[in-house]
């Protein structure tokens, strides 16, 4: 049906909705078959959803899909808040967790523009901290040797400086002991002070040697705040997030949004969800973190890999500038050519995958996760929020939840199929 509005009882209370209607923060929905959509088939997406809420796999999800510039696809579905009896609205606030990344790295390549450094420069010209880097010797977990070479700001970019998270099983132990953390649990550092125990620990691997996600975005947050001379989440505000008009985007939320965030959920062992509870929690490989970070405790940490919270209707923004060549609505951030840089692979053979300075990137039909088209890049979050744009069928697609650990559930890669079948021109 093309338009769609579906209300069940509570906890259910499932809601989607696909029709030409302007709905909070300047969402207009348009009629899918005005952007070659099929509205029947964009329905599939709401239908999974609800499935997955009914069974208890989660709680709720917020999904958008836009093409050609307009948005066809709004679906909510489930609850923010179960215990609450709170349902999704399409104006949820969601820790986006590593979908902070892209954002950080247009950031950087903003600057990159206006000349601050080349992204061959060694990290160490602007953070001396990161000099004489030490490598931890392989199949060792104490011996070290001098880096190779020095971490450049690419390697930073493409997760290739030698940097690991504090859950890897060779360094994390010394992670945990400085302190260092990855912007999801209260901390009361800075990030300059972050940045610098960070740099006081032997590499994993030499720069350049091979791919390993770490906190090198973070270090990037800082770099932003040397070269603007401006503190980097005032840096995201003035030149990203108030131009693109992303005004529910930040690191930390005001006390009049808290009601507006999405509550966190887990799966137990046989399959069903149960919300996380406050404090410290034990998550994926080691990982600890807390569902209050957004707005309780110590508001001093910005990290750029992964601190970020917003909507579907923010991010969206942010997607499809990316999908402009670098504007939206008359602000450039960035050129044409530097988002077709940024959106290329970078990594090679070092990743099977391909990874772009910010985005993953799919090479070719083999590495798809979806119908999507060679060229296909975005990226996701721990807390299972997800989002991908086909260059070539100008489709964006968003997906947004908050689960942890989601590992296995399948749902938003389910998504992307689901979001490029509906293509019908």
């Amino acid at each position: 049906m093309n338009r769609l509005l579906r209300v069940l009882a509570l906890p259910a209370a499932l809601l989607a909705v696909s029709a030409a209607w302007v709905l909070a923060q300047d969402i207009t929905l348009i009629e899918p078959n005005e952007v070659g959509l099929s509205a029947d088939r964009l329905d599939r997406i709401s239908d999974v959803m609800e499935d997955y809420v009914e069974a208890k796999k989660i709680a709720g999800t917020v999904t958008l899909v836009a093409r050609a510039g307009e948005v066809a696809h709004l679906g909510i579905t489930g609850m923010q808040d179960v215990e609450a009896g709170k349902g999704m609205q399409e104006d949820t606030i969601f820790r986006i967790a590593s979908m902070t990344k892209p954002i950080t790295s247009v950031a950087v390549m903003m600057l990159f523009e206006e000349g601050h450094f080349l992204l061959t420069d060694p990290v160490s010209k602007y953070l001396p901290e990161f000099k004489d880097m030490r490598v931890l010797v392989e199949d060792s977990s104490e011996e070290i040797e001098p880096a190779k070479r020095p971490i450049t700001i690419k390697h930073l970019l493409t997760h290739t400086s030698g940097l690991t998270y504090q859950w890897n099983a060779r360094l994390g132990n010394k992670y945990q002991a400085a302190g260092i953390t990855h912007g999801l649990i209260e901390d009361p550092k800075t990030i300059a002070e972050g940045v610098k125990a960070l740099a006081a620990l032997p590499l994993l691997h030499h720069p350049g040697d091979k791919f390993t996600y770490s906190p090198s975005i973070d270090v990037l947050g800082r770099l932003v705040e040397v070269w603007s001379e401006v503190p980097f989440d005032e840096f995201l505000r003035e030149r990203i997030f108030d131009p693109l008009e992303m005004e529910d985007t930040g690191f930390f939320i005001p006390e009049e949004k808290v009601g507006r965030l999405a509550a966190v959920y887990e799966r137990e062992k046989g399959g069903a969800i149960r919300r996380v509870g406050e404090g410290p929690q034990p998550g994926d490989h080691g990982m600890v973190h807390t569902v209050t970070y957004p707005y309780k405790g110590s508001k001093s940490y910005y990290s750029g890999g992964g601190g970020l919270v917003s909507t579907i209707g923010n991010y969206y923004r942010f997607a499809q500038m990316i999908l402009n060549g670098g504007e939206l609505d008359g602000e450039r951030l960035l050129s044409r050519k530097t988002v077709e840089y940024m959106t290329s692979d970078h990594v090679g053979e070092l990743r099977e995958d391909g990874f772009g300075l910010g985005f993953f990137v799919d090479r070719n039909v083999g590495e798809f996760r979806g119908l999507s088209s060679v060229g296909t890049h975005g990226w996701g979050g721990i807390f299972y929020t997800s989002f991908f744009i086909d260059p070539e069928e100008e489709l964006i697609g968003i997906y947004m939840s908050q689960l942890h650990p989601s590992g296995g559930l399948g749902l938003a890669a389910k998504f992307r199929v689901l979001a490029c079948q509906g293509i019908d021109d």
